[in-house]
C-alpha cells in the first residue's frame, strides 16, 4: 500500500470516479485553481466541460448541481467552506434532500457536496462552522466525516456512486496527514463505523478530526493502564448505531467527542441511542466533550480554548471512571 496524504486521497478518488463515468464532473469554487489541492490537475486531464469554476454564489451553483443531477449527471460540488452552506440551505434541504422522495423515485439526485468544516487556524466564525448538526435532522441527506486518507478515499468514492445527495465534510487540518491507502480499488460503505482502538474501560464515540484526538487520548491513557475503545463513526447519517451500542455494552462507560456545539449537536443524538439501548449497561453517566457555546473566535489562543482537545477528552474519560473531575467540556 502506498503512503498517501488525505488531500491526495481525495484527488485520487475524484480522478478515478471521473475516469470511470464520463457523466461525473466537478463544479464549485476555485476547483480549477484547486485552492486546497483536491482537484489539482483534473481540468488539464478532463477538460473545462468537466471541471468548472462557478461564481461565488452558493445558491446559484448548488441549485445548478441539483438540476444537473436530475438531468442524469453526477456532479461533485465543492462548496469550499462548510459555513457557506448557509447561503444554499433551500437548494440542499428543500430541493436536493426531497426531490427523489417527492417524485416517487423517478428523479435521482446523485450529488456529492464537499466542504472544509471546523476550525482551520484563525479563519474566524464565518469560515469555521462545523455545520453537520444543521443537516443531521434532514431526511434524504447522507453525511460523512472521514478521518484518515484511506477512509476519505473509500467513502468519497461510495458517495459519488450513491444516487442520493451526500455531504462529505473534510477537516482542512487533516489534509497533510499521511496514511496507507490500498493500491487496488476499494469502497467503504456509507453508514459503517470502524473501531480504531480497542479497550475495555471506556468507549470514545467520535468522527472526523476528533477521531485523531480520541486516538491520541487512547494512547496516552494506555500509559496509565486505562484501555479505551475509539469508535470512529465515519458516516454520521446513516449512523452505525450497532457499533456504538456494541462498544458501550462492552466497556460500560462512554464519552462522546465532537467538534460541534453542545446544543442539538450530534452528541445529543448519540447519547440518546446509548441511553435507549445501553441504559442497564452503564456504570456512569455519559459525558460529552464539545466546542464552547460561542462563534469560533479569530484569535488563535481563543480558538484553541473554544475547541475540544486532548486534555478535555482525557479528563472526561477519567471522570466517567470516577478517577477525577472533568473540566472544560466546552
Amino acid at each position: 500500500m502506498a503512503l498517501v496524504s488525505y488531500i491526495q486521497a481525495i484527488n485520487q478518488a475524484i480522478d478515478e470516479e471521473m475516469a470511470r463515468d464520463p457523466l461525473t464532473f466537478v463544479m464549485g469554487e476555485d476547483v480549477v485553481l484547486a485552492a486546497f489541492g483536491a482537484t489539482r490537475g483534473l481540468q488539464k486531464k478532463y477538460g473545462p466541460s468537466r471541471v468548472r469554476n462557478t461564481p461565488i454564489s452558493e445558491a446559484g451553483f448548488v441549485g445548478a448541481a441539483v438540476g444537473a443531477a436530475m438531468a442524469g449527471t453526477r456532479p461533485i460540488c465543492e462548496v469550499e467552506f462548510a459555513s457557506f452552506f448557509y447561503c444554499a440551505m433551500d437548494q440542499v434541504c428543500n430541493q436536493a434532500a426531497k426531490l427523489r422522495y417527492m417524485s416517487g423515485g423517478q428523479a435521482r439526485l446523485p450529488i456529492t457536496f464537499r466542504a472544509v468544516y471546523g476550525a482551520v487556524g484563525g479563519a474566524a466564525a464565518q469560515h469555521s462552522e462545523t455545520v453537520y448538526a444543521q443537516f443531521l435532522s434532514v431526511p434524504g441527506l447522507k453525511l460523512a466525516m472521514p478521518s484518515s486518507p484511506s477512509d476519505v478515499k473509500g467513502i468519497l468514492k461510495s458517495a459519488i456512486r450513491d444516487d442520493n445527495p451526500v455531504i462529505v465534510l473534510e477537516g482542512e487540518m487533516l489534509y497533510n496527514i499521511k496514511g496507507e491507502v490500498p493500491d487496488e480499488e476499494y469502497l467503504i460503505p456509507l453508514g459503517k463505523a470502524e473501531l480504531k482502538r480497542e479497550g475495555e474501560h471506556c468507549s470514545i464515540i467520535t468522527s472526523g478530526k476528533m477521531a485523531l484526538v480520541a486516538m491520541q487520548a487512547a494512547d496516552q491513557l494506555l500509559k496509565e493502564g486505562i484501555k479505551v475503545d475509539v469508535v470512529d463513526l465515519r458516516t454520521i447519517r446513516p449512523m452505525d448505531v450497532d457499533a456504538i451500542t456494541t462498544s458501550v455494552k462492552k466497556t460500560n462507560r462512554a464519552v462522546v467527542l465532537e467538534e460541534g456545539w453542545e446544543v442539538c449537536g450530534i452528541g445529543a443524538q448519540i447519547v440518546d441511542h446509548i441511553q435507549r439501548d445501553c441504559f442497564d449497561h452503564l456504570d456512569s453517566p455519559v459525558i460529552r466533550v464539545h466546542q464552547a457555546d460561542t462563534p469560533m473566535p479569530y484569535a488563535k489562543a481563543l480558538e484553541r480554548a473554544a475547541k475540544p482537545d486532548l486534555p478535555k477528552t482525557i479528563a472526561a474519560v477519567k471522570k466517567v471512571m470516577y478517577l477525577e473531575t472533568a473540566t472544560g467540556n466546552g
